[in-house]
């Protein structure tokens, strides 16, 4: 395998937490040895307790993202009883620092056997890598950290030690489930909280949000799921309003769910308000899907025409769109022309 330099730290908590660094070499010599679907992997290593293997696919998982490099963990042992892990894949720059935008979290998975895996199928475009001053004689760094959580009670049998009040309305919780799940929410409770002279009962007070999206987001932090909603209309609303709050939150599994969704309601009506919401709270998964939907020039044109203000985003966010446009549609190349 190539390179794979890493060090590693237990962070402690509910939730063991490693972070890894991997320098991966080679990177033009094994793109061309592998084929899509073809991987790497790394020799075993312990993280949270149990042994893993890291997967690196120079080509893509599968043929639905043969264009992007994937990265995937897999338990390498046995264990005595379910685990669940979940990892944030981020790529570097030289000074070893996360490149904007370039960070992906996972959802949560549970491992139960050997070969279980999680992990990133869109990790980056190659095309980005190799045009980007991160990849450097053929080498590029990723961060790498991941959670390991063993079961644990269910949160109704446990004494809640944490109280919020949304608008008007008041949640109980436990402080450890909150804080091993979400890095926000560990500064509020311990950190502030400390600073301030806060005690256990305290009420957190959180504004700017529904007491529905804050009961959504705490049934998604104890379950790894959303409440079940049978309409549409009302799914698609609740997937926009904690989406807001996973960013706020830093749930990035959250996050991913409710993209996840959100692309379901593409179309021409729909494109450029979602493609707005994506790039504002940098939702790639759902920003790379609006880009999908503008590819065919007629579309981009019907829907630039009922938004005047789409050339502008589309300049920022995929520029080759607009040449495609402008190859189609003569009658627009003035216009598309300021955008250049």
């Amino acid at each position: 395998m190539p390179a794979l330099d890493f060090a590693s730290a237990n962070v402690g908590g509910a939730v063991d937490r490693f972070e890894l660094v991997f320098i991966i070499d080679l990177y033009w010599h094994v793109k061309q040895l592998l084929r899509n679907g073809q991987r790497i992997a790394s020799p075993p290593f312990k993280a949270g307790g149990c042994s893993w293997s890291f997967h690196y696919y120079p080509n893509g998982i599968s043929s639905s993202c043969k264009d992007y490099i994937s990265f995937f963990v897999a338990l390498d042992s046995g264990v005595s009883e379910p685990i669940k892990a979940w990892s944030r894949f981020s790529l570097l720059d030289p000074a070893g620092e996360p490149v904007p935008g370039h960070s992906v979290y996972t959802d949560v998975r549970e491992h139960s056997e050997i070969g279980a895996s999680h992990g990133c199928d869109l990790f980056i475009r190659k095309k980005f890598l190799e045009a980007s001053a991160h990849l450097v004689d053929g080498c590029f760094t990723v961060g790498w950290e991941i959670c390991v959580e063993r079961a644990t009670p269910p949160h109704h049998l446990l004494d809640t030690d944490v109280t919020f009040e949304v608008g008007g309305e008041a949640f109980s919780a436990h402080r450890s489930v909150l804080a091993a799940r979400s890095p926000v929410l560990e500064a509020e409770l311990f950190f502030s909280a400390a600073r301030e002279g806060a005690t256990a009962g305290d009420c957190i007070r959180i504004d700017g949000m529904l007491p529905q999206v804050f009961e959504s987001l705490l049934h998604f932090v104890y379950t790894d799921s959303l409440p079940e909603m049978t309409d549409e209309t009302e799914e698609s609303m609740m997937a926009e309003h904690l989406l807001v709050a996973a960013d706020r939150f830093d749930l990035q599994g959250l996050k991913l769910i409710c993209e996840e969704i959100l692309c379901r309601d593409i179309n021409e009506d729909t494109v450029a308000k979602i493609l707005r919401f994506a790039v504002q709270h940098q939702c790639r998964l759902l920003r790379d899907a609006c880009i999908e939907f503008l590819e065919d020039p007629p579309v981009l044109q019907a829907v630039v025409a009922n938004d005047d203000d789409l050339l502008e985003l589309v300049a920022k966010t995929c520029p080759v769109l607009l040449k495609e446009l402008w190859d189609y549609d003569e009658d627009m190349q003035d216009e598309l022309a300021l955008c250049f």
